[in-house]
């Protein structure tokens, strides 16, 4: 995870991926069946975990307005890098930026898979509250994520992130209650 996270999917390669896992290419292969297999599960690892903001504050429960302004404030303060253990202190979002710009499409459509699957979430529950309007404020709060995500990768800090966060918030409250 942590170097698909850091240098992305096409600049890891399988003999530096075994390595890292202490294992030789043929039981690296029998392992994961390729490369794309490890992204694969990697993607769906980092999903599960700390990272996935979306079900983090979605666990803490709250309205739909609370939620997503929760989902953006903890997107400011993972997506500068450093904060979780085990994440490897790379900036963004690997589900975000993991595959970007990649030219194996396997592991392009991987990551594709996975943003539809959050996008899908986020819709979801943004339809409890504002069926009507669900897929235009999934779209609103998934592209503030990915400029989120980038901006980090660029150098933003947790200080111009939590900015972005907040506007967002305002911004999607507004738009919830179609003002």
């Amino acid at each position: 995870m942590r170097l698909f996270h850091a240098r992305g999917y096409d600049a890891v390669g399988v003999a530096e991926l075994g390595a890292e896992l202490g294992i030789k290419p043929p039981s690296f292969y029998a392992a994961f069946g390729s490369k794309a297999g490890l992204f694969e599960r990697t993607l769906r690892r980092y999903a599960a975990g700390e990272a996935n903001v979306f079900a983090r504050a979605r666990a803490e429960g709250g309205d739909v307005a609370t939620v997503i302004g929760r989902t953006l404030a903890l997107a400011a303060e993972l997506y500068p890098g450093r904060v979780y253990p085990g994440l490897g202190g790379t900036a963004g979002c690997l589900v975000l930026d993991g595959a970007r710009n990649s030219a194996d499409p396997e592991a392009q459509a991987l990551a594709d898979a996975a943003k539809r699957e959050g996008r899908a979430a986020v819709r979801d529950f943004i339809a409890t509250e504002a069926p009507d309007r669900a897929d235009a404020l999934a779209d609103l709060v998934v592209v503030a994520m990915m400029g989120m995500s980038a901006a980090a990768r660029d150098g933003a800090d947790r200080e111009k992130l939590e900015r972005v966060a907040a506007m967002m918030d305002r911004a999607f409250r507004r738009e919830l209650s179609g003002a």
